[in-house]
């Protein structure tokens, strides 16, 4: 199946793919809508807000690489959490990666998100092989249910397309780029 990229050089989901080209389909497309977003913008565009959220660009970039590593890794494979999140006190600060992120340099947060995205596609790669769509996490939730690999992609499309919503804002009020 030969691959068809748009105008910004996003992939576009397959029109009569599989479940599993479908769903990647789609989460590859919106990763690639928010590599886009944060294309060309230096430190201070990146610590942009639009009050009264407190929300940025850098910490948009730097929630998805934690969200990319918590249910790729930790989830889906029982991985213990890397660094920086393995020594963020989340009960002092919930918020650790929203607040810290205003002090990375745009291309670091870009770097460490595309690294956890590479990681997260050889994770879900081999789960699909191993087991499917069904294949189930290694890490169940607290309440005893155990999501599978297709609840876990689902999840990453509904947690991109959102904050793709949120990164069209910020860029639009940086430099009055718009588009999808």
């Amino acid at each position: 199946m030969d691959v068809v990229f748009d105008e910004q050089g996003r992939p576009e989901p397959p029109v009569d793919g599989d479940e599993w080209a479908t769903l990647v389909g789609f989460l590859e497309f919106h990763r690639a809508t928010l590599a886009w977003k944060v294309s060309g913008l230096d430190r201070e565009q990146f610590a942009h807000t639009l009050p009264p959220s407190s929300m940025t660009l850098g910490g948009l970039v730097k929630h998805l690489t934690l969200v990319e590593d918590d249910w790729f890794e930790r989830f889906l494979l029982a991985a213990p959490p890397r660094e920086p999140w393995a020594s963020v006190d989340w009960t002092a600060t919930p918020d650790w990666e929203w607040e810290s992120a205003l002090v990375d340099e745009p291309a670091d947060l870009v770097s460490r998100w595309q690294q956890a995205v590479e990681r997260s596609r050889r994770a879900a790669r081999d789960a699909f092989v191993a087991g499917g769509l069904g294949h189930r996490a290694a890490t169940s939730w607290s309440d005893g249910r155990t999501p599978n690999l297709r609840w876990i992609v689902t999840h990453m499309i509904e947690e991109y397309a959102r904050h793709n919503g949120h990164a069209d804002l910020l860029r639009e009020a940086i430099d009055g780029q718009v588009g999808e």
